[in-house]
């Protein structure tokens, strides 16, 4: 009877962990190495200073990398669009909150990185805060 139970109680735990519905194994972006410094001092990051602001840097990534200011935090994606075969249309445009890829006007949120519907997020960087220098990583 014990291992009845001891059985049930198993298969109740593994049946009931979440896989999560958030696939970050994007077959469209590439995996390149990301390590972006940013300095808060400097004038052309001074908007990330303030919540709701962003500078977008096209140095590094696939197409380059929004950082936004959350109020809260950081939070930086790469600007290719996660659902598109990169060509001409796939890097997207920033407007207020939302990142918007022109090839199918998807939007996604700069605080998620997630668009409703879609089957990818917006890939997603490691934000790093000291004192007032950001790094940013993958």
């Amino acid at each position: 009877m014990k291992k009845i139970i001891a059985i049930l109680l198993f298969a109740g735990l593994i049946l009931s962990c979440d896989s999560g519905t958030v696939n970050y194994r994007n077959p469209y972006l590439p995996n390149y190495p990301v390590d972006l410094f940013i300095n808060l001092s400097l004038p052309q990051y001074s908007n990330l200073n303030f919540p709701g602001n962003y500078v977008v840097d096209y140095s590094q990534g696939v197409r380059g990398i929004v950082i936004y200011n959350t109020g809260t935090g950081y939070t930086a994606f790469d600007v290719a669009c996660p659902n598109q075969e990169l060509t001409s249309c796939s890097t997207m445009n920033i407007v207020g909150t939302n990142a918007i890829c022109p090839c199918d006007d998807a939007e996604y949120s700069l605080f998620t990185g997630i668009a409703g519907g879609k089957d990818y997020p917006m890939k997603p960087y490691r934000v790093l805060v000291s004192g007032s220098s950001l790094n940013i990583r993958n």
